[in-house]
Formats: C-alpha cells, structure tokens, sequence
C-alpha cells in the first residue's frame, strides 16, 4: 500500500486542536478542524475558519500528491475550490 499523504497526516496529527494552514497562493490562516479521517490513502477533513465564517472542506488530490481546500460561504449554495495546502503549523497563539 501506498504511503499516505504527509500533509493529510499532519494536519490529522495536530487536530482538533487548531492548525495554521498556508495555502498555495501564500494566505495563512487558523483552521478548527473536526472530522478528519483517511479511507486507506484518500483524506477528508471540514473545518472553519477563524478569519471567516465560511465552512471548509480538505480532500486529498485524485494522484494523492495534494490537499484540495474546498470553500463554501453563509450565503453560498456550492463548494469553490480555493487552492491547496502548502504548509501546515501547529497554531502558536
């Protein structure tokens, strides 16, 4: 069996407490996550975000070579896909 995804394991590691994310286009933010759980290498996690009260949605890529952020605000009736997980830091504050 393939190994699995490293940022997956961190950020499964480090929740539920609060986790920094850094996306690919270099935002940074603190991320509550619950529900994170493989099914043998695919990832899923929901989280909120504390700079925004959208809900979130983290899944590893079909290749499994990444974390996809989905994005769906208050207002919002469908997921956007918001870029990918970067760096992942347990939160310091």
């Amino acid at each position: 069996m393939a190994d699995l995804n490293p940022t997956a394991k961190r950020i499964h590691q480090i929740s539920p407490d609060p986790v920094e994310l850094t996306l690919d286009d270099g935002t940074t933010a603190i991320f509550h996550i619950s529900g994170a759980e493989f099914f043998q290498q695919e990832f899923q996690a929901e989280g909120v975000c504390e700079a925004d009260d959208a809900d979130y949605r983290f899944i590893t890529s079909t290749d499994n070579e990444s974390i996809l952020v989905g994005r769906k605000g208050a207002d919002e009736s469908e997921w956007t896909t918001v870029g990918t997980v970067a760096e992942v830091n347990r939160d310091g504050s």
